[in-house]
């Protein structure tokens, strides 16, 4: 599909530095304000036969997949994509099954379009804080890709413009879509596994040597290089780097992002993440009171910041449960997702957005009789994927599972394994203040 017909905007704002990306932060409370009478334009609308029109903001890795799904979902139309890279705005044209797109280089025009009902942020995450900020002010309704946010700051802000407005906002954990998650909830509630004194989890994985983790190029199995100096006349630098540090063109920042702090939080926000959401989502219980954490570069010793081996153990005092998260891009070892009560083990299938069933086995002491084994298909009703949830919910005004709420816990928590880590201590959860200590 070709895109000269496509008004593709190509004005570059002035780059934004650190300093200016804080004195926004400062402004948060105008943004508070504005938010509150900023209600998305899909409520003027009958709800059930509203084409929601969608604006994908990031068309990389996992942003070219949330737009093939929304593009397939009916009632829904892709109006807009926006990307700083041209072939991967390209990308967002091509795929959004509709010739009308209109393509931008700048969010900003698309949040001004119109047409434009709701957004999908895929961006890196050093850009998510300012995009939701902009679109609680624009009233548009909002799914974001994981991790919430880099700091705690910026997830106290994002959380008090969104609960301020009328909005509704979706953080990407696909993993409490899945049907067999709920069912087990639903067991868990029901106090089958007796007091649950322990949860572990974890994510493993090991490729060749000459394709290290999280150096790909543009999706999750693609290692031939593009000409750099074709990928660098093609990408607006400085509005990808944005609130950033502002550095010189940097290939290896722009494709592998999650490997340097300026941009992302490692494997904190980008797989523990994943992780502990899912227990969230299963037991509620909120932020942990400790945590401690260790992490390493253990053999990818390149020019990356972050650990590629990274082991957290969190505590919740007055539930006498202790959470415990295992990661290596080393290994092929494997941590399906475990609930461990004094009556009865739940044992899942698979890490947590990969579940698909679960096993229940009692201890030795417990009495078996009115035990279920395991997931018993077709007794929950099938769930709407994560995207749909959000779309329905839309359309209803009503909360996705994964709210601003359980997006705030899931950044707190991630972030007290990164302190952790980086301060190699104990921290702890001070509720009061809302901050890590």
């Amino acid at each position: 599909m070709k895109t000269a017909n496509k008004p593709i905007s190509t004005r570059t704002p002035a780059a934004i530095n650190r300093r200016q990306f804080l004195r926004t932060a400062g402004q948060t409370a105008t943004v508070l304000a504005t938010a509150s009478t900023a209600v998305p334009s899909i409520l003027s609308a009958p709800a059930p036969s509203r084409t929601i029109g969608v604006g994908c903001i990031g068309i990389g890795t996992r942003g070219g997949d949330l737009l093939n799904a929304v593009a397939l979902t009916p009632g829904v139309k892709v109006v807009a994509v926006c990307d700083v890279y041209g072939p991967h705005r390209q990308k967002g044209v091509e795929r959004s099954r509709n010739p009308d797109v209109k393509a931008y280089v700048d969010y900003r025009e698309l949040l001004a379009d119109a047409n434009v009902d709701a957004v999908i942020i895929a961006t890196p995450d050093h850009w998510h804080c300012q995009m939701v900020l902009d679109a609680v002010k624009a009233g548009k309704d909002i799914y974001c890709e994981k991790g919430f946010s880099r700091t705690l700051a910026e997830a106290r802000f994002m959380r008090d413009a969104l609960k301020q407005s009328w909005v509704v906002f979706q953080l990407g954990h696909q993993a409490r879509q899945d049907t067999c998650a709920l069912q087990a909830k639903e067991l868990i509630a029901r106090g089958v596994l007796g007091p649950i004194t322990l949860v572990r989890t974890g994510r493993f994985k090991s490729t060749e040597p000459h394709q290290p983790n999280w150096r790909w190029y543009g999706y999750y199995n693609q290692w031939k290089r593009p000409d750099p100096e074709q990928v660098r006349r093609e990408v607006d630098w400085n509005l990808w780097l944005g609130p950033a540090p502002q550095i010189p063109w940097n290939e290896r920042h722009f494709w592998h992002w999650r490997c340097y702090y300026a941009y992302g939080t490692g494997y904190a926000g980008d797989l523990l993440s994943h992780e502990m959401d899912f227990v969230q989502y299963l037991l509620g219980h909120g932020i942990p009171d400790t945590c401690i954490c260790a992490g390493q570069i253990a053999l990818l010793r390149d020019d990356r910041e972050v650990p590629d081996t990274w082991v957290a153990t969190y505590q919740f005092e007055k539930l006498g449960r202790t959470v415990t998260f295992e990661g290596s891009m080393n290994t092929t070892d494997r941590q399906p997702v475990t609930v461990c009560g004094r009556e009865a083990t739940l044992r899942f299938d698979a890490i947590a957005h990969d579940v698909s069933t679960f096993e229940i086995i009692p201890a030795a002491h417990a009495r078996n009789a009115g035990l279920p084994k395991g997931y018993t298909r077709g007794q929950t009703p099938a769930q709407p994927n994560h995207i749909v949830d959000w779309l329905n919910c839309i359309r209803t005004r009503g909360t996705p599972k994964c709210s601003t709420d359980e997006a705030f816990i899931e950044t707190a928590t991630f972030l007290m394994s990164l302190k952790a880590q980086q301060e190699q201590r104990m921290v702890r959860w001070d509720a009061a203040r809302e901050e890590i200590v």
